[in-house]
């Protein structure tokens, strides 16, 4: 583990297991990803993301500002957060969030031809899958306005609040007061068709398997809170 992926805040809640980290890159659509441009200024882009083995996949636009830097080999730190619940407790100063979250450092390589188009299909897939298959292929033009780096997993850290409420028995709060956890979630709705789509055509598989997908993982949300409420409360330090 290197000096910028060792936790210091609260370094319990990290995580070393390999299943974890790709359990949360699996589970996440948006990767943040931060790099300073040739100009000198930061900035911080939401890229659709998908993991790919021991990598991760990033789809932008050439247009974003992070190609240039990502051509001259700069590097960039991307992060990733799943946020499962709100943790709501007698005070404010002990209230908090369950969350699971990846920071990744590295040099990102910009892929071309035949990689990048099989990583596309990875992405596509992985937002929809099957959606690959049920449309037209790419053409150069669009190919060419869009950008698809690869991040190797080398240098990351991961971080999990999966935790009910902290309190403290000499805080003398009152037990009248509702306290607990507000699971959150990402939950895909009834797919609406558009307004020139002929009447009688169905809803792609790639749709129904993207929202039934969503609609497991928030069960698994909201059974790991419930379990997480049965756990004895840790103790406020």
């Amino acid at each position: 583990m290197g000096a910028r992926t060792k936790i210091r805040r609260l370094p319990e809640r990290q995580r070393r297991d390999r299943a974890e980290l790709y359990r949360i890159l699996d589970a996440a659509l948006v990767a943040h990803v931060s790099v300073v441009r040739d100009d000198g200024h930061p900035v911080v882009i939401p890229f659709a993301c998908a993991r790919d083995g021991d990598t991760l996949l990033l789809h932008g636009s050439t247009g974003s500002g992070v190609l240039s830097a990502a051509a001259s080999a700069a590097p960039i730190a991307v992060g990733v957060t799943l946020l499962d619940g709100l943790v709501v407790a007698r005070s404010v100063f002990d209230s908090s969030m369950n969350y699971r979250s990846v920071v990744a450092f590295g040099v990102p390589a910009v892929l071309e031809g035949t990689e990048k188009i099989e990583a596309l299909q990875v992405l596509v897939d992985r937002l929809l899958p099957g959606r690959w298959e049920e449309v037209r292929a790419s053409t150069r033009k669009e190919l060419t306005a869009t950008l698809v780096l690869r991040l190797p997993l080398d240098e990351v850290s991961v971080k999990v609040r999966a935790e009910p409420v902290t309190s403290d028995p000499e805080d003398g709060e009152d037990r009248a007061v509702w306290t607990g956890v507000l699971p959150l979630v990402t939950w895909a709705g009834d797919p609406v068709t558009h307004g020139d789509v002929p009447p009688g055509v169905p809803v792609p598989s790639s749709v129904l398997a993207a929202m039934g997908r969503t609609r497991d993982q928030a069960s698994e949300v909201q059974d790991a809170a419930t379990r997480a409420a049965r756990l004895d409360p840790p103790q406020s330090p």
